[in-house]
């Protein structure tokens, strides 16, 4: 035996789970005893309502939607869609085209276009002309040759009166007064006394949120997650274990029932009537289909072809009446005249080709030439 190697420790079982213990083992068996006695019955149902509701679908409801599905489709197509579509467009589109043609346009153009097209045209725009030759003129006349002078005037009073005084006013009063009287104190006040009142507060919150969460951890979340962990993950998980394997068993015990069921019903039912099928209903159709159906269909055969070879001579010999009263009334039919062909090599109506030198023929059929 080698000493050097280490030994490996056994694999643990397929379905292991941590944290199984004596309990786990012991609740096992009796937990899936009883889910399987409270869910074979709930599986039989099951399976029952699942056939009637496959049954009930495939040949009741099915059909059904699919009939009221085209009833619906042909009804919105032939009744509900050209009628929506008429009634829209009288209710919603119609009086607003009317409205918009008939009233709106034509009040906004001889109301209110037509007006103001005729005062500008007539009025504002031969007085803006004056007004600018005007303007044009006295500038050019008088404030071109002050105009600088002036402007420079203007220019130094008003910053005098109105600029000048509220500069000096908010340089030297108003930032003054509001930085030493107002934003020195509040910074000194925040600096001093507000930031190290608040770092307490802010240390005082933490150590308390700090001891309640270790408090709320130490007493409730730590009971919690052992209980948990070691009692209510392992009975749920045996029961949730228990369940699937519960129905599994149900669904074989509730194959097995339908099995019998079905093999029943073949005994009871199925197999006296396929026994009178083979036994019975088969020879009568024989009987029936080779002594009676053949012999009559044969004989309608044959009285169908009697039939029509009678009423086919029957037609012959009437059209054959009706063709000789035609001839005793009408005498006997014209035979046909030769045409006679046209002497010059021009072309015609028949013919394509031309005849170097030839002058050309008319165009006239040859009906109205003979």
């Amino acid at each position: 035996m080698d000493l050097d190697k280490t030994s490996v420790p056994p694999p643990a079982p397929q379905h292991y789970e941590p944290g199984e213990g004596c309990l786990t083992a012991a609740i096992r068996i009796p937990v899936r005893i009883v889910v399987l006695v409270l869910v074979v019955p709930v599986r039989l149902v099951w399976d029952l309502l699942a056939a009637g509701a496959r049954a009930l679908h495939r040949s009741v409801l099915r059909p059904v939607g699919r009939g009221i599905a085209l009833a619906c489709s042909w009804l919105y197509e032939s009744v509900l869609a050209p009628v929506g579509w008429f009634l829209g467009r009288v209710l919603f589109v119609w009086p607003w085209v009317a409205l918009w043609r008939y009233v709106v346009v034509p009040v906004v153009h001889y109301g209110f276009v037509v007006p103001v097209v005729w005062l500008y045209e007539n009025v504002l725009a031969p007085v803006g002309r004056g007004i600018g030759l005007l303007c044009s003129w006295l500038y050019e006349t008088l404030l071109t040759p002050t105009g600088h002078v002036l402007g420079a005037v203007l220019m130094f009073l008003g910053k005098v009166l109105f600029v000048w005084p509220w500069v000096a006013l908010w340089r030297y009063v108003v930032v003054p007064v509001v930085h030493y009287g107002l934003v020195v104190p509040v910074v000194w006040l925040y600096r001093n006394v507000l930031t190290p009142i608040g770092h307490g507060i802010a240390l005082t919150a933490t150590g308390l949120w700090t001891g309640l969460v270790w408090l709320l951890v130490t007493l409730l979340v730590t009971p919690l997650r052992w209980l948990h962990r070691a009692v209510l993950a392992p009975v749920g998980r045996e029961i949730a274990d228990a369940t699937g394997v519960a129905w599994r068993i149900a669904g074989q015990i509730s194959r097995a029932i339908g099995r019998a069921l079905k093999w029943l019903a073949w005994i009871l039912v199925g197999q006296p009537v396929s026994w009178f099928y083979r036994a019975v209903c088969t020879p009568v159709g024989h009987v029936v289909r080779d002594y009676v159906w053949a012999p009559a269909r044969k004989a309608a055969v044959e009285t169908g072809r009697a039939v029509g070879s009678a009423l086919r001579s029957v037609g012959e010999t009437v059209r054959q009446v009706r063709r000789d009263a035609w001839r005793a009334l009408a005498g006997p039919p014209r035979t046909a005249e030769p045409v006679k062909a046209p002497l010059d090599g021009a072309r015609t109506l028949r013919g394509t080709t031309t005849v170097p030198g030839a002058v050309p023929a008319p165009d006239i059929s040859l009906r109205k030439q003979v």
